[in-house]
């Protein structure tokens, strides 16, 4: 071998070394890059969070079931019997541990309690305590929850198709009937109720909206001339309850006295202070029609003022209405779902935003922040589901997933626009033959970025189901300090999504307890008649409290309500989620009585359980 050919080699030898090291770099080098974007692609890195359904592994194995009213409706039942499926959460025992109602709307199906092990799994104890077969005389609709007796356990009001009933809890240990005896109407056909305290008498009073007439027995029709009177402008809907709690057991019928005389088709029904007064407004999401909001009047009457507010000018197909403080600015914006069907119907999700502090007027900015659009939209809430400090979206959706590549969208625009006389009877409408309407939807998780816009996150995060969405609750089930969702189907399984969240976020959450009267004990029993209140007091449950939390420069604002959404309730503690702060400058609660409370640097990372001060 020369001299030049073994300088050659070398060299050659030298060159393929430095290419396979270059090799190995670059293929280190993406190895490294392809981690961090598979790491940057993770639900935690990107949003904070990640949902997974998990039902069955938590002990749940729950599907609902619809009903099956008069043969005359057989053609259009998947509608007529399209809603019924709904949760609603309370710690019904008092164990520290969130538990959940859920309904069935089959005639003869039994209704659900999960309750809580605390081990991250659930039992159905419905059959123990009294709540499960309670679908005989009416089906199932929805359930609040709320102490109506001041006791310091919560009760349980069912609404029907038929007969609602009210459930007194004893102890936690069972449940007893009390509707007839408490004066509940006898039937009321009712897609929504919310308990709050109206007056502010420190008793819960409650409110129970119609759907269907109350004449009418869904099961034994006397005729088929049953349906909306119009798709834009119906009143032909179900009657109104306000219910005032006498603070005996019993409640009285003030619906006419406090200027309530609504006839539209209700599907949810909301309350808040949305007026700074101290006393709680009602907002109606109605189908066929326009929204009405009732301010109250200082807890005498209420005054209908939707159309002078903005909120009730367009008709669309309203069915939920939830609050939130969407812009940490200590305003309360309210949020109603209706249909979008791109091609055929866009009527879209408004988000009403307050104008003017001290001026009842809203603005619809629903569609510039991006949660417009959600399909044939039914229960949403609001929710930090990242602990952020953001308050987030969560909406289900899907009216009736049949036939995949069937519709039933053109016959039903054709009986939309008919004659009122045309629309009106149930014979007319076309045979829906199998079809979907605006079936197997995907759902809705909109990300709050805290600067005005959401982002849609749901199959990032881990929602990907398609069943037909009716409730949607939130909850921190395993107390971590994460909201958890709970979702209820129209004839399809309940899902649990247990919820991850960054462990470098810090929250802090908040239980209050009213300052009460004694049980059973009447506002004019407890004074004496002709007497001056003392002093005044809450119902136990604080629903109507309002309490701000101030943090970094930032102020959050919630109340607890006595039903959220459609056919849902969220648990009654409030949850913030902070970000990166790890310090609290002050809590301001005020109570349902008015006090004002101020609680100064509160340790976060905890819950807070905080009684009303004497």
């Amino acid at each position: 071998m020369t001299v030049a050919s073994a300088t050659r080699r070398r060299g050659l030898w030298l060159l393929w070394t430095a290419v396979l090291a270059a090799s190995v770099a670059a293929v280190v080098v993406l190895n490294r890059r392809s981690a961090g974007l598979a790491a940057a692609a993770s639900p935690e890195a990107r949003y904070g969070f990640r949902l997974e359904e998990r039902a069955t592994q938590s002990g749940i194995d729950f599907v609902h079931e619809a009903p099956t009213f008069d043969a005359r409706l057989a053609h259009i039942m998947p509608q007529i019997a399209s809603t019924g499926a709904a949760v609603a959460v309370s710690d019904f025992d008092r164990d520290g541990w969130q538990d959940f109602y859920v309904t069935n709307s089959g005639e003869g199906s039994l209704n659900r309690l999960y309750r809580n092990r605390g081990d991250g799994t659930f039992t159905d104890v419905a059959g123990m305590v009294g709540l499960a077969d309670v679908n005989r005389d009416g089906v199932s609709m929805g359930a609040v929850w709320g102490d109506y007796n001041n006791d310091g356990y919560e009760d349980l009001l069912l609404y029907k198709y038929g007969r609602p009933e009210l459930f007194q809890n004893q102890a936690g240990r069972a449940f007893a009937p009390v509707g007839a005896a408490a004066g509940l109407p006898a039937r009321v056909n009712a897609n929504g109720a919310i308990w709050l305290d109206y007056d502010r008498d420190g008793w819960l009073d409650l409110f129970l909206a119609g759907y269907w007439p109350e004449t009418i027995d869904l099961w034994r029709l006397e005729t088929t001339k049953i349906m909306p009177e119009s798709f834009e402008y119906a009143e032909n809907g179900g009657r109104k309850y306000l219910l005032r709690n006498r603070g005996d057991g019993t409640f009285e019928d003030v619906t006419t006295a406090a200027g309530i005389a609504s006839r539209r088709w209700t599907l949810a029904v909301g309350a808040a202070d949305l007026s700074g007064s101290g006393y709680p407004d009602l907002f109606l999401a109605n189908d066929y029609g326009v929204s009405e909001l009732f301010a109250n009047r200082d807890g005498t009457r209420f005054e209908e003022v939707g159309a002078a507010a903005g909120v009730g000018r367009t008709p669309k197909s309203g069915m939920n209405v939830s609050f939130g403080d969407v812009f940490n600015d200590g305003r309360l914006a309210i949020y109603k779902t209706n249909i979008s069907e791109p091609g055929v119907l866009v009527q879209a999700n408004d988000l009403w935003v307050p104008g003017v502090p001290g001026v009842r007027e809203y603005e619809n900015i629903a569609s510039s922040v991006g949660v417009d659009l959600g399909g044939w939209s039914w229960g949403a809430q609001f929710g930090d589901l990242n602990n952020d400090g953001t308050q987030d979206l969560y909406l289900v959706n899907g009216y009736i997933s049949a036939g995949e590549r069937t519709s039933y969208w053109y016959d039903f625009s054709v009986i939309a626009v008919g004659h009122s006389a045309i629309i009106g009877d149930a014979a007319n409408w076309p045979d829906m033959k199998g079809r979907s309407l605006s079936g197997y939807q995907r759902k809705r998780v909109w990300v709050n970025d805290g600067r005005g816009r959401f982002a849609e996150v749901s199959q990032v995060a881990g929602v990907t189901d398609t069943y037909d969405g009716r409730a949607v609750a939130l909850a921190d089930f395993s107390n971590r300090g994460v909201l958890d969702a709970v979702v209820a189907n129209q004839r399809g399984p309940l899902l649990l999504y247990r919820n991850t969240v960054d462990p470098g976020r810090h929250w802090i959450q908040v239980e209050l307890v009213g300052a009460t009267q004694a049980p059973g004990v009447g506002a004019t029993q407890a004074l004496g008649v002709g007497a001056t209140q003392a002093s005044p007091v809450s119902n136990r449950s604080a629903i109507g409290a309002r309490v701000e939390l101030h943090w970094d420069g930032k102020v959050q604002v919630q109340e607890v309500h006595g039903g959220s959404g459609f056919s849902a309730q969220n648990q009654r503690r409030l949850h913030y989620g902070l970000g990166a702060a790890s310090r609290v400058d002050r809590v301001v609660i005020r109570w349902p009585s008015g006090r004002v409370q101020t609680i100064d640097a509160p340790q976060v990372d905890m819950l807070h359980r905080i009684t009303e001060p004497q």
